[in-house]
């Protein structure tokens, strides 16, 4: 329930009324600039703690999220929100601001579902490809993220 409600909020983001923004495919690159903000933190954060990595965050729930992978891929991944401003309705301060929020959001998420996961007594949320934690592990950042910035953007951006 808490995924399929939460990710829903990704695609509500073609419903996001702008000023001066919302033309027909403007609004898809909101939900494009916050899925790639997304998924590079998280991938960003998965190569960070492999090179970087000693101190573990929350080993009972996630062993292998390290303070220096988020430090490292959470300032890379906000690098590339500012990067992108461009493609929103955002200055790149705002940019770097909004994307600083989902690297956040996206790190509880992940955090929030292992600690699900674990208590249901599961590896992985899928077994498609071999060490490949399955689809809903690659959305659990998604979940809190795309509310939070769906919110985020209704607040300070809609008149």
């Amino acid at each position: 329930m808490i995924t399929v409600y939460c990710i829903s909020y990704a695609p509500a983001l073609l419903l996001v009324q702008v000023p001066q923004y919302s033309a027909q495919n403007q609004n898809l690159l909101l939900m494009i600039y916050m899925l790639t903000i997304v998924q590079m933190s998280d991938v960003l954060q998965y190569v960070f703690g492999k090179l970087f990595g000693k101190h573990k965050i929350a080993p009972n729930v996630s062993p292998s999220k390290t303070v220096e992978g988020f430090v490292g891929g959470g300032l890379s991944a906000t690098g590339i929100g500012a990067a992108l401003w461009w493609i929103t309705p955002f200055t790149p301060l705002q940019s770097a601001a909004m994307a600083a929020l989902i690297v956040l959001a996206g790190f509880l998420g992940g955090l929030a579902l292992s600690a699900v996961k674990r208590s249901l007594g599961a590896k992985d949320w899928g077994s498609m490809i071999e060490g490949h934690g399955g689809m809903l592990d690659r959305l659990d950042s998604v979940s809190f993220a795309a509310p939070v910035f769906f919110h985020m953007v209704r607040y300070f951006f809609e008149p």
